[in-house]
């Protein structure tokens, strides 16, 4: 291998390891609603500039706060045997490294909001801020999981704002189902750690109610997602898209898929934690996204 490759092929390396760092591939969860939340807006799709700046807006800030929750997070990561194998605590990649990807990610979420208009512009810095903020909500409240369906609940309303300029109804339902959907998700996933995080003095909702009670508030999230989803076409109006029966066939399947997740768990089998918090929740964003864009584009 010459000196060329043999440096392409740590470039390439890593690049991987980045990726791997930063969960590239959960970029599925609340990027395709902040996608939804922009056809929705459009009623179709906006411009190419638009829709060029909201991408680099959504996957900028959905990395950097991934990135920074890696670097607040190492101490934990590395006394937690689950997670003691990532990337910062086995020194794969530097702290230094993982600040830099993180204000990178962050610059391109400014810059998208500065390309895109003065009222994205003038609350992005309330977007870093939240963004932030999320990575230490662990050591103060159990509150935390719904923190973080927060902040990947500003998507939809983010891309609204940048198609139309101003705040209205539709995208806030569409966040607060976000907002649920996470939070019901993170906390099946928080369930692994009940013990650690009571020896850590971390707060979760896992941590604090007992795993049996954790997973009926997950449940209850799960169902104000639906309610949610139900009422968001009731609040759409010209000149944003109606929605019809191919939304409403994508709801039912994330309904099928909501209630599936549920079985795979039980407080006294967690074996499927990973597949029903992770795998079948990257399914989801994706199904309503696509259903919803057939709604638009094919009128019937």
């Amino acid at each position: 291998m010459s000196i060329g490759e043999s440096k392409l092929h740590s470039g390439l390396l890593k690049l991987r390891l980045y990726g791997e760092l930063v969960m590239f591939s959960h970029s599925l969860f609340a990027l395709p609603f902040g996608l939804m939340g922009m056809l929705l807006a459009a009623d179709g799709l906006p411009s190419l500039h638009t829709f060029f700046w909201i991408l680099v807006a959504l996957v900028g800030a959905r990395n950097a706060a991934n990135a920074l929750n890696r670097l607040i997070d190492r101490r934990y990561d590395a006394a937690n045997p689950r997670t003691a194998n990532r990337h910062l605590p086995r020194g794969l990649i530097s702290g230094g490294e993982v600040l830099g990807l993180s204000a990178l990610g962050f610059a391109l979420l400014l810059l998208g909001a500065w390309q895109l208009n003065p009222l994205c512009l003038l609350l992005s810095p309330l977007a870093v801020l939240i963004l932030v903020l999320y990575s230490y909500t662990k050591r103060f409240t159990w509150a935390s999981h719904l923190v973080l369906g927060f902040a990947c609940g500003i998507a939809p309303t983010a891309s609204w704002l940048a198609v139309t300029g101003r705040f209205a109804i539709p995208p806030i339902l569409l966040s607060g189902a976000v907002m649920c959907w996470v939070a019901g998700f993170d906390i099946i996933y928080a369930t692994q750690d009940v013990e650690f995080d009571r020896q850590a003095g971390l707060h979760a909702i896992p941590a604090r109610f007992g795993v049996g009670n954790s997973l009926r508030i997950s449940k209850g999230l799960h169902l104000l997602v639906i309610l949610l989803l139900l009422l968001l076409p009731r609040f759409l109006a010209p000149p944003q898209a109606a929605l019809g029966l191919f939304y409403y066939l994508g709801l039912l399947l994330v309904a099928g898929l909501l209630f599936w997740e549920h079985l795979l768990v039980r407080p006294d089998d967690l074996k499927k934690v990973t597949m029903a918090a992770y795998y079948v929740n990257q399914v989801i964003g994706v199904t309503l996204m696509l259903f919803t864009a057939l709604d638009i584009f094919i009128k019937i």
